[in-house]
């Protein structure tokens, strides 16, 4: 795909300005929370991987920018890949199912996967990026219910905090689909 020459006017500097920015700050919460608390101990380890991880977010949000102009794209690959930053740094640090060494919460590598695959069958086009972001949102209601089901977790993780943290991330997934499908219908306008 070709970059369009809106991509390179303010707006998209912005847009970039804004993820490098807030990439950056995330980088140095842990560092202040470890000034003012004992619960936060990280290590270089820690650090290395939340910077790699911020990088490759960041990284895909350059993409998005070079890819579309739309706003509503743009901010569905932002809630995308907040919500896969999330879903990743949420399940090394405590685990949605159980503890975080649980091997329960392997199922959402399932969840990841959908998103990623579906991304590259899409091939990045909004009405594809729509369907695949509504079935990721499907896979993660799918992996709440089979933990639920299963008794995965229990007792560290009540069927209802399973189900309530799984729905907000399912619903982050169906707002990103449904921006995907707003950009689409621009691009048929357009």
């Amino acid at each position: 795909m070709a970059v369009k020459a809106e991509n390179r006017s303010g707006r998209g500097r912005r847009w970039r300005q804004v993820v490098w920015s807030a990439a950056a700050a995330l980088m140095l919460l842990p560092l202040l929370a470890m000034q003012v608390t004992a619960e936060v101990v990280w290590d270089g380890a820690d650090f290395a991987i939340f910077g790699a991880m911020l990088i490759v977010a960041g990284g895909v949000c350059e993409l998005a920018t070079r890819i579309s102009a739309s706003g509503a794209y743009r901010a569905a690959v932002g809630i995308a890949v907040a919500a896969a930053v999330a879903l990743i740094w949420t399940n090394l640090a405590v685990g949605l199912i159980g503890a975080e060494d649980d091997p329960a919460n392997l199922l959402y590598g399932g969840v990841l996967g959908v998103g990623i695959i579906g991304a590259f069958i899409a091939r990045f086009r909004p009405n594809g990026m729509a369907h695949a972001f509504l079935a990721t949102a499907l896979v993660q209601a799918v992996v709440a219910a089979v933990a639920v089901a299963a008794g995965m977790g229990y007792p560290s993780s009540p069927p209802l905090e399973i189900l309530g943290v799984n729905a907000l991330f399912a619903v982050l997934w169906l707002a990103s689909a449904l921006l995907f499908r707003r950009a689409a219908r621009e691009q048929t306008f357009a």
